[in-house]
Formats: C-alpha cells, sequence, structure tokens
C-alpha cells in the first residue's frame, strides 16, 4: 500500500486511447477531446491530498492518470479478485434524471486507512478477508462524504452538480446505475508517501451520466476570453482604493562618528533643503518638487513626475 516497498505499478498497464475505436464497433467515447475533463481530475487530485494526509497521517503525493474510456465488464476484468470496495455516488442534475458516478477503492488501501483510524500503524494485513467489516463500511462511506464535496467544488466551473454517496458493494455485479456493457469514462488517482509503492484509487463516470454536459466538456479554452463588464469595472474600482505610503527626504547631513557621538539633547544639526526634494511611492521615484506650507501644514508641490516602471497612466 502507500507505505508498503515498491512493487509493481499500475500505471504501467495498457489503457485504451480514449479517442480511438476499432472499425465495426460502436464508439465508446462520443465527445472526442477530454482535455477539460482531464484538468478537472488534475485540479481533483491536489485537493485530493486535504482527503487523503489526514486519514494517512503522512504527507503524500497525489496525481491525475491519463483517462480512458473502456466498458464496464472490460474495467471489472482488469481488476483482480482481491476485495475491493464499489462505491456508487449518485451524481444530482439539476433539471434532468441523476447519473450515477463509481468510486472504486482497493480493499488493502481500505483497511490501512481504517487500522490507521484506530491507531494502528497501517500495516498490510497477511490474510485479507472476503468482505468488508462494519467498521469498514462506515469508513468508506466516511471517504464517501469527503470525496463526494470534493467532486462537487472541482465540477462547480463547469456544472453545478451534487454528489452523493450510496452503499458500498463488494461485488461489482451488485452495483446498480451501470450495466456491463455501458461505457465509462475511467479517471485514475494515484498517491504515494516517501518511497513507498503507490496506491490508486478510480472514479468512473459513465458515458451517459456526462452526456447532458458533452458541450461543456468539449468546449475549447480561449486564451483571450472578453472579460465581464462589470467585473472589470469593480476590479477597477477596488483597484483605485488601494492605498500607497508617499514620503520625501527632505536632507540627509552627514556627520563624522566623533561628533555623531558627542550629540545631546539640544545639539543642532544644520542641514540644506535641496530646491527640489524627492518623492518617493514605496521604493520606487515618482517625481521631485519643492518644500513649502498649504493650509498651514507642510507640503511639496510637485514641480516633476518620473514614470514608475510597470504602471502607466
Amino acid at each position: 500500500m502507500v507505505n508498503a516497498p515498491p512493487t509493481t505499478d499500475r500505471r504501467e498497464r495498457i489503457r485504451p486511447d480514449a479517442s480511438q475505436h476499432a472499425l465495426g464497433q460502436t464508439q465508446l467515447n462520443p465527445f472526442g477531446d477530454l482535455h477539460t475533463l482531464q484538468h478537472l481530475s488534475a485540479r481533483l487530485a491536489r485537493a485530493l491530498k486535504g482527503v487523503w494526509e489526514p486519514l494517512l497521517r503522512r504527507e503524500v503525493r497525489s496525481w491525475a492518470e491519463p483517462l480512458a474510456v473502456q466498458r464496464f465488464a472490460d474495467y471489472r476484468a482488469e481488476r483482480s479478485d482481491t476485495l475491493t470496495a464499489w462505491l456508487p455516488m449518485t451524481i444530482g442534475l439539476a433539471g434532468g434524471q441523476p447519473g450515477t458516478a463509481l468510486i472504486v477503492l482497493d480493499g488493502g488501501f481500505v483497511l490501512e486507512m481504517l487500522d490507521l483510524f484506530f491507531g494502528g500503524n497501517g500495516a498490510a494485513i497477511a490474510h485479507r478477508p472476503t468482505e468488508f467489516s462494519p467498521a469498514a463500511d462506515a469508513m468508506i462511506a466516511r471517504l464517501g462524504s469527503s470525496l463526494a464535496s470534493q467532486l462537487k467544488a472541482a465540477w462547480e466551473p463547469l456544472a453545478k452538480l451534487e454528489f452523493r454517496p450510496g452503499r458500498v458493494e463488494n461485488n461489482a455485479a451488485a452495483v446498480t446505475g451501470i450495466d456491463a456493457d455501458d461505457a465509462a469514462v475511467v479517471t485514475r488517482f494515484g498517491l504515494a508517501g516517501g518511497t513507498g509503492s503507490p496506491v490508486f484509487v478510480d472514479i468512473l463516470y459513465p458515458v451517459s451520466a456526462l452526456k447532458p454536459h458533452a458541450a461543456t466538456l468539449t468546449g475549447k479554452v480561449l486564451d483571450k476570453a472578453e472579460p465581464d463588464p462589470a467585473w472589470r469595472s469593480g476590479l477597477a474600482r477596488s483597484v483605485m482604493n488601494v492605498r500607497f505610503p508617499v514620503r520625501s527626504v527632505l536632507a540627509e547631513p552627514v556627520v563624522p562618528l566623533q561628533v555623531l557621538l558627542a550629540l545631546k539633547p539640544g545639539d543642532v544639526i544644520p542641514i540644506t533643503v535641496a530646491a527640489a526634494v524627492p518623492v518617493m511611492v514605496g521604493r520606487d521615484r515618482l517625481g521631485a518638487g519643492t518644500v513649502g506650507t498649504s493650509n498651514g501644514r507642510a507640503a511639496i508641490q510637485l514641480t516633476s513626475l518620473h514614470r514608475i516602471e510597470g504602471i502607466h497612466p
């Protein structure tokens, strides 16, 4: 698992290309370019660090693997017969039929987190059980709630979706909402700590559940989008209210160390004020001016202005 010695890395397995299909077969991926979903998965992977690290009690690396589109039956055939958690995740669609996503967790990883939760060291179990205990089911339910909130946040820029975990199953055949012949987009997330072997968590989106969002998933990201006028106006008003310190140095007299050490209260240090004194904004020179008074207070009348690098009127 995450703290186990390195073994075969499941990232090396050959996975079908998400954009290709064999002649004479139904196309698995009707969306074509899935770069938008890949970017979403990359952002979700970074957010999931906040889910894994408290449970594993150590810092981990989290990343998103390249997407794949597979039939659910083919995906099930790739997995071993060892204990696996199949957690359905209902996707609430605004104004439409709810869909179903599926979170797939390796059973050994679940048992490791359970052992850590109860104060153990997360050591791998020599003889893995054939089904989860009630405590393990509760751990999966807790993890499902955390993943649901992160999924909602990750999808929010694309669609307002609600994710709600269902009842975990030990057998993939018992999962409802996705049939063996259904095509699904497989998003795989890896996590690893230190030099340990990585663990992979899969989130499957049936193609039928993503079809309502096809336009968003296949849309191109524009490099130069026109900003919203109201947003730009509000930003300009906020920027104009930023306050900067303005200062001026009237004189910088130089005295010998002997005089400096002999100074006492009441002594006078003569200064000469130049005809034009510098006016500074932070460490940048704003301009120059002459010293005088205004409304009974000392003031500087600007006689010249200098352009600050990077700021244009």
